[in-house]
């Protein structure tokens, strides 16, 4: 047995070999990596405590002499005779136990070297296959560490971003601040752009009423023009018929006053057809006064739909 191996390691190694060797009706003896595995210990140390199980477990024999004393050969040649054969055989019966029980203890061996190569192969492809999980974990580790990377780096670009996100909250607050003092701008200007249509609606009443009153007055007018030249035409036509019946010798006198007559009925007519392009011109004086009314009229319908 090792001398490293302490004697805790040893007596868990016995404890499991004696446990499974009474499991199998003590049939067969444990095989090395299953005592291994049973006492949670390394393979030499379990290897080197099972040889020190097994010696103990198998019955040892030790060898007798082959050849008699010199001092028991001249104290009692004859009587040892007889008895010296007799203890020869058992000797040689003795020997061949002990080399039936090398012979078994040497099976035994070679037993416990085809376990330990088994269990050797065993733990090769045990630690194959650890190798390649540790393989993977390490590839497993060095992608978390990218991807821990990668996380640091968008943590820090999400950093940045909520930096500018408050910034830009800030200025959309200021902005908004603005906004609240343009829009109560806009009110006080609202309020103040309704009391001015309605103070312009109270105008506009006031210059349709005058409008009114003056188109009436131009209507009137034109009116009275109209029948006033009509009258001097009639005055005109009944003294030039009166004229007309008078005597043979008022007749160059009649002539002349008709001449005069006809300048005066030219004049008259000419006063007419300049009364009646005035009566034109208030027509359409009346029509553009129309006009501003009804302009002014849908200017104080807009105001109060506003």
């Amino acid at each position: 047995m090792s001398v490293q191996m302490s004697k805790e390691v040893r007596d868990r190694v016995f404890a499991a070999a004696d446990e499974l060797y009474e499991q199998s009706d003590r049939e067969s003896f444990p095989t090395v990596d299953v005592v291994r595995r049973a006492a949670k210990v390394n393979m030499n140390d379990a290897s080197a405590a099972m040889k020190e199980w097994r010696r103990a477990q198998t019955s040892q024999a030790s060898p007798l002499a082959v050849q008699v004393p010199d001092a028991v050969m001249q104290a009692a040649q004859a009587f040892v005779g007889s008895l010296w054969s007799q203890a020869q055989e058992l000797a040689n019966e003795s020997l061949r136990a002990a080399q039936a029980g090398w012979e078994a203890e040497r099976e035994e061996l070679d037993v416990m070297r085809q376990e330990l190569a088994e269990a050797y192969e065993a733990q090769a492809s045990e630690l194959e296959v650890t190798a390649g999980r540790l393989a993977e974990l390490e590839k497993t580790e060095a992608a978390a560490r990218a991807e821990v990377v990668e996380l640091r780096a968008r943590l820090s670009e999400a950093s940045e971003h909520v930096a500018t996100s408050e910034a830009r909250a800030g200025e959309l607050r200021t902005e908004l601040d603005h906004a609240h003092q343009d829009a109560q701008r806009l009110r006080t200007e609202r309020e103040n752009a309704l009391d001015a249509v309605k103070a312009a609606r109270s105008e506009h009443k006031a210059e349709v009423k005058e409008l009114r009153a003056e188109l009436e007055g131009v209507r009137s007018s034109g009116a009275k023009e109209r029948d006033r030249l009509t009258a001097n035409l009639s005055e005109v036509k009944a003294q030039l018929l009166a004229e007309r019946s008078q005597s043979a010798e008022q007749r160059k006198q009649s002539e002349r006053n008709a001449v005069r007559i006809a300048g005066r009925l030219e004049k008259a007519e000419a006063e007419r057809d300049t009364a009646r392009e005035g009566e034109g011109a208030a027509r359409e004086e009346a029509a553009t006064l129309r006009g501003r009314l009804e302009a002014l009229t849908e200017v104080v319908s807009g105001s109060k739909d506003a």
